[in-house]
């Protein structure tokens, strides 16, 4: 059945504390735009018929997206600052 020998990959290399940040915020923006944009944004557009309020209904919902993320910037800042 085997076909060779199994190798095992022991001098792989491990990822850096700096690309685990950069992995973990490029997930979470993702997950969040997308959360946005199927919990909020959809059904602010599917609310209204007329496209000129469809459009309002978007920019109106971009401010929801900043307090979001202000929240979410300052529970961040929070944890830091008590951290240490």
């Amino acid at each position: 059945m085997g076909d060779g020998p199994v190798r095992n990959n022991l001098a792989r290399d491990e990822m850096s504390r700096t690309t685990i940040n950069a992995l973990v915020a490029v997930c979470a923006g993702t997950f969040g735009l997308a959360l946005y944009a199927g919990l909020i944004l959809l059904p602010a557009w599917n609310a209204y018929s007329r496209l000129w309020e469809r459009l309002a209904a978007t920019v109106l919902s971009l401010y929801v997206l900043a307090v979001l993320v202000g929240v979410g910037v300052a529970a961040a800042l929070a944890f830091v600052y008590f951290w240490g």
